[in-house]
């Protein structure tokens, strides 16, 4: 009788609280430990589970990796470990895409990380053709998920090559969150982001343009006639991207809303 007892009362003292993961959270530093705590206790219901899932982001781990989902724009969008995170940021960017989008419309969302834009674009169109790309295999994977029960297509490789070439000059709405940190400035990033996103997604070279550049060299070929093409981008980049789609052969205005900047490009 004594024994058990003894394990059973071991295994109670294993039980987080939620006040307890609420003090782990903070000493780690996480400023919105409450909601976190509140969270991590209705996903993992195994005290096991929760201990473990806990120790992962009081080490660090962003809280959409620990859950497995992120929330973008109202919805829950699945998100493997070293995927990208969708911004909040970035639902500006899907705002003023969905102004642009009518019904039916061919949707692309290149370097689609989870698909997020593509799926909150979908949640806010009806009827959308949408096809979304990434050349990382893991956001492929929760690309898919995300993407594929609303009929949508995504596809494995670099930019516009895996697409199907009867896209050509039919997409309604180019979607383009490219990587666009420069290189020596990843080191300045947050840690959940530096430490746990595929540098892939997030490095934009020498001067965080590199992908972009391609984007904007090859969208006319894709876009229809009254097309176009909205990108995220630094501030301080919006210069640079005009010189770029002017040399292209394409027109631009930049659209900002605090720290949300969306380059717009049509023919």
């Amino acid at each position: 009788m004594g024994g058990p007892g003894r394990t059973g009362s071991r295994r109670a003292r294993t039980v987080l609280s939620e006040p307890e993961i609420v003090r782990r959270l903070r000493a780690a530093g996480c400023v919105f430990a409450e909601d976190e705590a509140h969270l991590l206790v209705a996903a993992f219901r195994s005290p096991a589970e929760l201990a473990a899932r806990v120790g992962r982001r009081v080490a660090g781990v962003p809280l959409e990796h620990v859950l497995g989902w992120a929330e973008f724009c109202g919805l829950r969008i699945s998100v493997d470990p070293g995927v990208f995170v969708p911004r909040h940021r970035t639902e500006f960017l899907v705002r003023q895409a969905a102004v642009r989008t009518p019904p039916g419309a061919v949707v692309v969302d290149l370097c689609c990380g989870s698909g997020a834009l593509g799926v909150a674009l979908a949640a806010a169109t009806e009827g959308l053709e949408l096809h979304a790309v990434d050349i990382d295999p893991a956001a492929v994977r929760s690309a898919r998920r995300n993407v594929g029960p609303l009929g949508g297509h995504v596809y494995r490789g670099d930019l516009y090559a895996p697409l199907p070439g009867r896209l050509r000059g039919r997409v309604d709405v180019l979607l383009a969150n490219a990587p666009y940190v420069p290189t020596e400035e990843i080191r300045l990033l947050p840690p959940e982001a530096r430490d746990h996103e595929h540098r892939v997604a997030l490095d934009g070279g020498a001067d965080g343009l590199d992908v972009l550049r391609r984007v904007i060299a090859d969208a006319e070929r894709w876009l229809a006639p009254a097309g176009v093409l909205l990108i995220e981008a630094g501030r301080h980049q919006a210069a640079a991207l005009g010189e770029l789609v002017g040399t292209a052969g394409l027109r631009c205005r930049t659209e900002s809303a605090e720290d949300a900047h969306v380059v717009i490009v049509t023919r």
